[in-house]
């Protein structure tokens, strides 16, 4: 902005023909004016201008503010010792000037001045000349001001962002360790608990298992969505495994009476510490996404929904196979859990255009429209707290811990596909607090053989590009 203004100054010196030429803004808060720029025949002088501070009541500037309009005196030998200060803070004398008021909508923010005009005196040519300049001027301010404020407000945000994102991962990576042990404990117990009489137990074991379960979930989509490289601490207990192997040996053999229990500490030490490799590979999404329903339906087999599927035979998709995985089987859990018992979903897989599409469409009871705005945030639930419960999955409201289509759009932006949802509101139900039946037999809202709301999320997974 400096460097425009000091050319729009120098230009308006060389057409007014005057000595200096100044953009001098308005400080509100501290009540004094500063030289953003100045044009001066002396770079000396115009050193000092750009460094000079005034109280609003010591320049003729002050008046141009508090009457909003233009000033020009052609000869201030009248009025000298009044503006003795101001000459010597400057370094020269003004002998004459005009001052026009730079306005941003209904107030002003500064003045565009010129002063020590060598021939004749300042006239309306030169006021409507200088005018029309400042009009620009005042523009390019304030919009180098708007941004200059969005800059900020994208640095705040993105150090909130930083944070967040190192609060996220550190979480992530302190889950490891102890929910591992948790398994592993709770696992230990189970066995030991077979000598009791298993109603005694079971009920409260399947409860814990199926939060722990819930937890080990949460953990594997805040791995997906930071993907944490960071092979320290894998290397580090590698390390003391290899070190202390004969020692640990020993110890476990006669503890446990165990052997080659060691061989299990170690693909322990993979299973939660090795960083996962993801390799791209040619895969048929009609095929895989045929497979992955035949996986997925006995978790689902307790549920009355119909799943209608149109798989079309396509071309070949690149994409490692995990993440797609879990897009597939997210977008199908999610489609059951957000349709009552009656209704119907329906997947599809087509060609579009120069790529394949995948589609879940549910018959469910759909999204508001504040609820689609948030929906790819993360760690956002579509339900209200009091509807919310801890179910089994694919439970009708199963409720999710709202990562699960964060992660998607990040395995979307990471490996080149795009991710979309539409969705329409059940008529029954209008609101996040309206709570449904479950089932479609048991609505008593309005009458009709299928919920009235539906949810369409769409993948589009690119050709491959030709070698």
């Amino acid at each position: 902005l400096r460097k425009l203004l000091f050319f729009v100054n120098t230009e308006i010196k060389g057409l007014l023909e005057t000595e200096s030429a100044n953009t001098i803004l308005l400080d509100e808060t501290q009540k004094e004016f500063y030289f953003i720029s100045a044009a001066h025949d002396d770079p000396i002088t115009r050193e000092r201008i750009e460094k000079a501070r005034f109280p609003v009541d010591e320049l003729l500037s002050g008046q141009v503010v508090k009457t909003g309009n233009h000033i020009i005196v052609n000869n201030f030998s009248d009025d000298r010792n009044q503006y003795k200060s101001r000459d010597r803070k400057i370094g020269y004398k003004v002998r004459n000037v005009i001052l026009v008021p730079l306005r941003n909508k209904d107030r002003i923010i500064g003045i565009l001045a010129a002063d020590n005009k060598t021939t004749g005196d300042f006239d309306d040519t030169d006021l409507e000349t200088l005018n029309n300049i400042a009009a620009a001027v005042a523009l390019s301010i304030e919009n180098a001001r708007v941004s200059r404020e969005l800059r900020k407000a994208y640095e705040e945000l993105k150090s909130l962002n930083h944070a967040k994102d190192k609060m996220i991962n550190h979480l992530s990576h302190e889950l490891k360790t102890p929910v591992a042990i948790l398994l592993s404990s709770f696992k230990i117990l189970s066995k030991k608990m077979v000598l009791l009489p298993e109603e005694t137990w079971r009920p409260t074991f399947d409860r814990i298992g199926r939060n722990l379960d819930r937890i080990i979930g949460i953990e594997d989509e805040v791995y997906d969505i930071v993907e944490e490289k960071e092979v320290f601490h894998h290397k580090v207990f590698s390390l003391i495994l290899e070190q202390c192997q004969d020692e640990l040996e020993v110890l476990i053999a006669e503890e446990t009476g165990e052997k080659g229990i060691l061989t299990k500490v170690r693909q322990r030490i993979e299973d939660i510490f090795t960083p996962r490799d993801l390799v791209v590979k040619d895969i048929f999404l009609d095929s895989f996404v045929k497979e992955r329903i035949k996986t997925i339906q006995p978790d689902m087999a307790h549920r009355n929904i119909s799943l209608l599927t149109s798989l079309q035979s396509s071309s070949p998709i690149q994409m490692p196979l995990e993440p797609l995985k879990k897009t597939v089987d997210g977008l199908i859990k999610n489609a059951v859990e957000n349709t009552p018992d009656g209704g119907k979903i329906e997947v599809l897989v087509h060609k579009k255009d120069n790529g394949i599409q995948f589609i879940v469409k549910d018959h469910g009871i759909g999204l508001t429209q504040e609820a689609q705005k948030r929906i790819f945030e993360g760690f956002f639930s579509t339900q209200e707290t009091k509807n919310y419960s801890s179910k089994q999955p694919f439970d009708f409201n199963a409720g999710g811990k709202g990562a699960d289509l964060l992660r998607m759009k990040i395995f979307s932006e990471r490996f080149n596909f795009k991710i979309s949802m539409s969705s329409k509101r059940c008529r029954r139900i209008p609101e996040n607090k309206d709570a449904c039946p479950g089932s479609i037999q048991d609505c008593e809202k309005m009458p009709g053989p299928e919920c009235d709301g539906k949810t369409i999320v769409t993948c589009f997974f690119p050709s491959p590009k030709r070698r």
